[in-house]
């Protein structure tokens, strides 16, 4: 409930910051001069942008088991000794992180492993068989410990939350933009021109690679995080260490695009567009820290 007020509070934060924004420097006065209501405009761009961003959340855990095929252990009736040490192993450190128990899977592929879900107290965590077929007890419960972490540090709703504001000032940027493009410079009196269309469509791509490295940058500073909670929840950085460099001596599997940034490890084309950190610094990251 506490990150549903926050999710409503940000949405609202951040159309009153765009809305004083404007404001200030006159674009409101001069958008309603032209026939365009600013505040609509706003309202539109914050319940798109958010709107899209709080339903992914929402749909999350069932997207997640379905694109990876994976399946739900039975708590209460594993189908082996494997997934009974899953099970346990994940609600002991659901229990020390102070979270409810998630629900605990196991998909087919390479090494990786996730967690997703909109609520702390009702997630999911999942675990490849090729990421349980090439570690040690030790490192696998390293992995399942980040992966607790990600969810007892709220990440799913925070990056969603972040996902929820860069999409707001995408959408009611390149829209601001389209308008005075199509109304001062092309001199368009009659609604909206091809030149509105043209222009909210390039600002959208443009304004939308600039999101993309903002929340990529956010998702590498979790990693740190959620690396640091393995091992406060361990008690000893050395287990997550070990299973980060074997991450870094195998092919990690990848997971599907809207599931990319869950994963234990990830890749991109480029270091800003990267929704994990290189293993290296990872580890390097673990080292310097204190348990």
């Amino acid at each position: 409930m506490k990150r549903i007020i926050l999710f409503l509070a940000t949405n609202m934060a951040v159309m009153l910051v765009l809305s004083i924004t404007m404001n200030l420097l006159g674009v409101g006065r001069y958008l309603t001069a032209n026939g365009i209501n600013p505040t609509q405009l706003l309202v539109f761009a914050a319940v798109i942008g958010f709107g899209g961003s709080f339903i992914s959340l929402l749909m999350s855990k069932w997207m997640a088991k379905t694109s990876t095929g994976a399946h739900v252990i039975d708590p209460q009736a594993p189908r082996n000794q494997r997934e009974a040490w899953l099970v346990d192993t994940v609600h002991q450190l659901a229990d020390r992180a102070g979270i409810g128990r998630p629900e605990v899977a196991i998909y087919e592929g390479a090494p990786n492993a996730f967690a997703t879900g909109a609520f702390r107290n009702e997630s999911l965590v999942a675990v490849s068989t090729g990421l349980l077929s090439s570690m040690t007890e030790e490192e696998v419960t390293a992995v399942l410990g980040h992966e607790v972490a990600h969810v007892a540090n709220g990440d799913m709703i925070t990056l969603t939350l972040i996902q929820g504001v860069v999409n707001t000032f995408v959408i009611f940027l390149s829209r601001l933009v389209g308008y005075f493009i199509d109304r001062a410079i092309l001199k368009n009196e009659r609604g909206v021109g091809m030149g509105y269309y043209a222009s909210v469509l390039i600002c959208e791509i443009l304004f939308g690679v600039i999101a993309s490295i903002i929340v990529a940058w956010f998702s590498r500073q979790r990693e740190y995080r959620a690396d640091a909670g393995s091992a406060h929840l361990l008690g000893s950085r050395e287990p997550m260490i070990h299973a980060l460099a074997r991450l870094g001596g195998v092919e990690a599997g990848e997971l599907p695009k809207s599931f990319q940034a869950a994963g234990i490890t990830g890749g991109a084309l480029g270091a800003l567009f990267a929704s994990h950190p290189p293993i290296e610094q990872r580890i390097e990251a673990l080292r310097r820290q204190q348990t």
